[in-house]
């Protein structure tokens, strides 16, 4: 509705003319519409003009109609001004719009760049011919927008679709001018042509907010079954001992993996955690896997490598000069090693995140006699959740993503998407589901969904923790979650023929558990 006070001043207004109706020119107010005033000025009379010759002593009432002259035209000065300066900001939005639509498309940028340069044309090409739709898309939505203002101040602002078509099909003298003409020939297009499939696309969003919903729903209430029960996995304990360090426990051999890439801020703490990992030192071998380009960061984290393995800790460098296929890329070359076969589980830690000492002998135990089981996922905790209102609301939303949807998943179905970090997976596992593939961003969630289709059950842990930062500026978060959601649509475009053809239960056993 109006501000009261527009609406109160014109009252004052149309009374103060009616009591001089006989002495100056009338004003008359009319309320139309609940949301906009309209002013309706009545022209001065013969009479009025031969008032205003033969009564010069009338001068207070001459004082009074110039009054209220002079205030509805400062209304209508600020009116105007108001309404300029509503069109400035559309028109400022507008170009801002257009500016950063060219600059896209004048960039032609994609997230992967190619290995030869005729695929680089290629996606180029592709990547601007999408831009070019969406700025077509927007040039036609602009155009449709004022095509729209312009009808509406024409008067055709009518409650309800029906009355329109009434105002076309039944009154054909009201169609005047060729612009009348093309809007009611629009009108037609959008009922027939546009209507039927946005209602559509709206009926099926309201079914995928069902569906999220139902969904969110059954994991609240699987979460609050497995705290009521206190389902929690338990390993199975060993009492054999080690020979090296005479501890009893289950000791097999563990390869730990750091992917970095121009690491210099965190690759001191997460080399530090993981040569402090509480594990017989010949059953372990640490590898620091740098992607970097930086001559001065490969020259850093080698030193720091070196400095360990003068300490006593089994670790190597590697350094890959042809860098293809990003974090699936070195992940796979590492693998490909010809040591790795002495090994039976990886253990892998991204450059940012620092285990507790204890986090194998928390996770490894749960392999023993498990044959079935594939991978155990730990929980990530954050050093910075506190740090502002961005890293609080990130804490949230990805506490319920392990407390509520991972740990849910892998009691009830022992499935779940890896987290590409602070995980330990069998190794025959790995190999079994064709290894680290570079065909997409996610290579987590990729392995993840290939290992499940091949039979092999994942456990997590949401009392093992390995803490992490978060990211603490918005650019920082952007393009974190650019990587995390630029790949799944297309994964589950490459997964889906090998999902419908997997003969994989509904309901899994939690034999795992």
């Amino acid at each position: 509705m109006a501000p009261p006070s527009s609406t109160a001043s014109f009252g004052w207004w149309k009374k103060k003319s009616h009591a001089h109706r006989g002495g100056g020119t009338p004003v008359v107010i009319k309320m139309e519409n609940p949301n906009w005033s309209m002013v309706e000025l009545e022209a001065p009379s013969e009479e009025d003009f031969l008032r205003a010759e033969h009564h010069n002593t009338a001068a207070p009432a001459n004082k009074t109609r110039n009054r209220n002259a002079k205030q509805l035209t400062w209304v209508l000065l600020l009116k105007a001004h108001k309404a300029a300066g509503c069109l400035t900001s559309i028109a400022s939005a507008f170009f801002s719009l257009g500016s950063l639509v060219r600059r896209r498309v004048a960039a032609g940028r994609t997230d992967h760049p190619p290995t030869s340069a005729d695929t680089h044309e290629i996606q180029k090409l592709r990547t601007r011919f999408f831009y070019s739709c969406i700025k077509l898309f927007l040039w036609l939505s602009v155009v449709l927008f004022a095509f729209e203002l312009c009808a509406y101040f024409k008067g055709w602002h009518f409650a309800t679709p029906n009355l329109q078509l009434q105002y076309i099909f039944q009154s054909p003298l009201a169609i005047k001018g060729a612009f009348d003409l093309l809007y009611s020939s629009w009108v037609l297009v959008r009922v027939h042509y546009l209507a039927p499939p946005l209602q559509f696309l709206a009926n099926a969003c309201i079914v995928l907010f069902l569906i999220q919903s139902l969904d969110r729903l059954i994991l609240c209430l699987g979460c609050f079954w497995i705290r009521f029960k206190r389902i929690k996995p338990v390993p199975k304990h060993d009492d054999t001992s080690d020979l090296e360090s005479g501890q009893k426990g289950f000791f097999p051999m563990v390869l730990v993996q750091i992917p970095m890439c121009n690491e210099k801020e965190v690759y001191q703490q997460s080399i530090a955690a993981v040569c402090n990992l509480d594990w017989p030192k010949s059953k372990i071998l640490i590898q620091v896997l740098d992607d970097s380009d930086d001559p001065t960061a490969q020259t850093l984290i080698k030193e720091e490598v070196l400095k360990w393995q003068e300490a006593g800790a089994n670790i190597v460098y590697r350094h890959r000069i042809l860098r293809d296929g990003y974090k699936a890329g070195n992940l796979k070359s590492a693998m490909n090693c010809s040591y790795v076969k002495d090994y039976e589980f990886v253990a892998i830690f991204d450059a940012d995140f620092q285990p507790n000492p204890d986090f194998l002998r928390r996770t490894v135990p749960h392999f023993k006699d498990n044959e079935e089981l594939g991978l155990v996922q730990a929980r990530w905790s954050f050093v910075n959740k506190d740090e502002n209102l961005l890293t609080r609301l990130q804490d949230i939303n990805l506490s319920f993503h392990f407390e509520v949807e991972q740990q849910v998943n892998g009691v009830f179905i022992n499935f779940f998407g890896f987290n590409g970090t602070a995980g330990v997976w069998r190794i025959k596992a790995l190999e079994d589901s064709g290894g680290w593939m570079e065909r997409t961003t996610v290579e987590d969630m990729d392995i993840a969904v290939r290992a499940h289709l091949r039979g092999w059950k994942f456990i997590f842990l949401n009392d093992v923790e390995c803490q992490c930062e978060l990211p603490e500026s918005y650019e920082a978060y952007r393009k974190q979650q650019h990587r995390w959601h630029s790949g799944p649509m297309q994964l589950f475009r490459l997964c889906l023929p090998d999902i419908i053809r997997a003969k994989v239960y509904i309901f899994s056993n939690t034999s795992c558990l």
